[in-house]
């Protein structure tokens, strides 16, 4: 029995190192970029479009999720409701 529970958490352990390590690796973008907290509202928006370009330099996002993106930002928004074309609930859901 002490065997089958050692295997068991041996299992569980390695899956969530390799979860982690996967997370690390993948070229996915983060859940949300970077704030700029303590430098306003402005500055928060024009963090964002720099981090949106580094992602569109990175080819980590297609040409339209950029375009739109930057167009919510344009309109002073941070986070778009939803991408062009994406499955609701986004990237996560």
């Amino acid at each position: 029995m002490a065997a089958v529970i050692a295997s068991l958490s041996g299992a569980l352990i390695l899956t969530i190192l390799g979860y982690g390590i996967t997370r690390v690796i993948t070229p996915q973008e983060p859940c949300r970029p970077p704030l700029a907290r303590l430098r306003g509202r402005r500055a928060a928006l024009e963090e964002t479009e720099r981090w949106l370009a580094g992602l569109r330099l990175h080819e980590r996002i297609d040409t339209a999720t950029y375009q739109h993106r930057m167009s919510t930002l344009a309109h002073g928004r941070r986070r778009a409701a939803a991408a062009p074309g994406a499955p609701p609930g986004g990237p996560h859901g």
